[in-house]
């Protein structure tokens, strides 16, 4: 996970709304709940920021491939224009 967050922030306090019975299981099996969350919470973030990326990526490719279709054999909008 390094890198994807600054780890020198400053913490601070958040208020959340957890089912109390979900904190009492989870505290038993953790000994630091809040360093837990902020883990699972950056790589939630880390997924979340490459599955955007990605989807950036095929977005460029496809427009890509649209301009050299384009290019090459020219708009389908081409054949409607000359009727007008």
């Amino acid at each position: 996970m390094d890198g994807i967050y600054d780890r020198q922030a400053p913490k601070r306090p958040v208020n959340l709304s957890l089912n109390e019975d979900l904190v009492r299981r989870a505290e038993s099996l953790t000994g630091n709940l809040s360093e837990r969350v902020e883990k699972l919470l950056a790589d939630y973030v880390a997924t979340e920021e490459r599955e955007r990326d990605e989807r950036g990526r095929r977005l460029d490719a496809t427009i890509a491939a649209l301009n050299e279709f384009d290019a090459i054999h020219g708009s389908f909008a081409d054949q409607y224009l000359d009727d007008l």
